[in-house]
């Protein structure tokens, strides 16, 4: 791996190590550890993405990575280019540290009948617009690499020894050294990018199409509640009421498998109108601030599974609607330990709604390293201030209340039904 053709030498070698951890740190060697590295270190494999990565002193410690999608129109590569840099170079400073260099990935697979190595060849002046970002913010690129069709090139490295013209063959995923290092230092890589995304992804067909009309008679429905006198209490208990009886239904019937075909039994375990009440009533600030509660323990994995259904059935002009339970959906992974997932859920809730301020604040927070337990612990407090000398609720009992009044939750919402934050 070279910098300006300039050999690194052996001290300047990228390592990582899992997040606060004091074990030996997995030590990179070439353009193709690198490479083997890069699911590792976002806890997926990337898809259709630009990944930078900055590294820290003499060692080359990894620090702060950012992952945004490649723009298709090459006009918008030289802002990109510019924005990434500042962003995570102006980022790493305020967490403690200038980089000394940083090393670009840039994920995407070949369009029709393109090859592997002209995907390269088209992303080049993309490579080369970031170097020149990073390079006016006094930064070098290090390394930038290009991964298609399961090869890598080096956009930095002139030895054809090493980087040959016609790329280098990535090793099978999980066969290399690398990947039982990672394995062994407790690094988990939860599928593709695509794949998380899927998870999280609108319905389509004639399912959505029923879905849609559910959501019509929904909403049609709750605006004569409001106007005959029904408060905003009552229907805030009815939607928490039915979150509480969905949660024990999957409780008792949980998947006999993970990926696409539990997400296939959750569907199937809930019904259009059920859902359709159930995304309106979420739009509720207060209400959604209640179910964030349900964050660990027993309640983590019924919920998760919930807000993620839920985020599938907001199809159609209800694609807005999909903020409240992917930020849900976000908060439960981050609280729970899932970080990577975490980051897409948020960022999918900002792409339904870039205003939405609870996403904006807990997307901030996830990114920052920021630990969560400091909000758990202000949720927890407002769930035992509403429910004085009581145990946690049984399913379908629990009543409204005022949700936390924390710093987070009060910057959070400024809008209720309709136009949830």
């Amino acid at each position: 791996m070279t910098n300006n053709h300039e050999s690194l030498t052996p001290s300047d070698r990228p390592s990582i190590s899992p997040a606060g951890s004091t074990d030996p740190q997995i030590t990179l060697r070439s353009p193709a550890e690198l490479a083997d590295a890069l699911p590792y270190m976002l806890g997926f494999h990337p898809t259709d993405s630009l990944v930078m990565v900055a590294v820290h002193g003499e060692g080359g410690r990894f620090g702060g990575r950012l992952r945004v999608g490649i723009p298709a129109v090459p006009a918008e590569w030289e802002d990109t280019a510019r924005q990434v840099a500042e962003c995570l170079i102006r980022g790493s400073e305020r967490r403690g540290g200038k980089p000394d260099g940083i090393v670009v990935f840039l994920c995407q697979e070949p369009r029709g009948e393109e090859s592997g190595q002209r995907v390269m060849t088209r992303l080049r002046p993309l490579a080369q617009r970031i170097r020149l970002a990073c390079g006016a913010l006094d930064v070098p690129v290090l390394e930038a690499l290009c991964l298609s069709t399961g090869r890598f090139w080096s956009y930095v490295c002139p030895d054809e020894r090493c980087c040959p013209a016609e790329g280098t063959r990535l090793a099978p995923v999980g066969t290399s050294v690398m990947a039982a290092a990672a394995t062994f230092a407790g690094l988990r890589v939860r599928g593709s990018l695509k794949d998380i995304e899927g998870r999280l992804a609108p319905l389509r067909g004639q399912v959505a199409a029923e879905m849609e009309r559910a959501l019509d008679r929904a909403a049609a429905a709750l605006v004569p509640k409001i106007l005959d006198g029904a408060t905003r209490e009552e229907v805030g208990a009815e939607t928490l009421t039915l979150a509480r009886s969905l949660m024990t239904r999957m409780t008792l019937a949980p998947p006999a498998e993970g990926g696409p075909h539990a997400d296939d039994w959750d569907d199937a375990l809930l019904g259009h109108d059920e859902a359709a009440a159930l995304i309106l009533g979420l739009q509720d600030r207060e209400i959604r601030d209640i179910a964030a509660e349900w964050m660990e323990d027993e309640e983590a994995a019924p919920a998760l599974r919930l807000w993620r259904a839920l985020a599938r059935r907001c199809v159609g002009a209800y694609g807005e609607h999909a903020a409240a339970p992917l930020t849900l959906a976000g908060w439960v992974s981050w609280s729970t330990g899932d970080e990577p997932t975490a980051r897409i859920a948020l960022g999918l809730a900002l792409r339904a709604d870039a205003e939405y301020r609870f996403a904006q604040l807990l997307h901030h927070a996830c990114n920052e390293g920021i630990d969560p337990e400091g909000l758990r612990q202000c949720l927890r407090e407002e769930r035992r201030r509403r429910e004085p000398r009581r145990g946690r609720p049984k399913a379908g009992t629990r009543p409204p209340g005022r949700p936390g009044r924390t710093a987070e939750s009060r910057r959070a919402s400024r809008r209720t039904t309709g136009s949830g934050q």
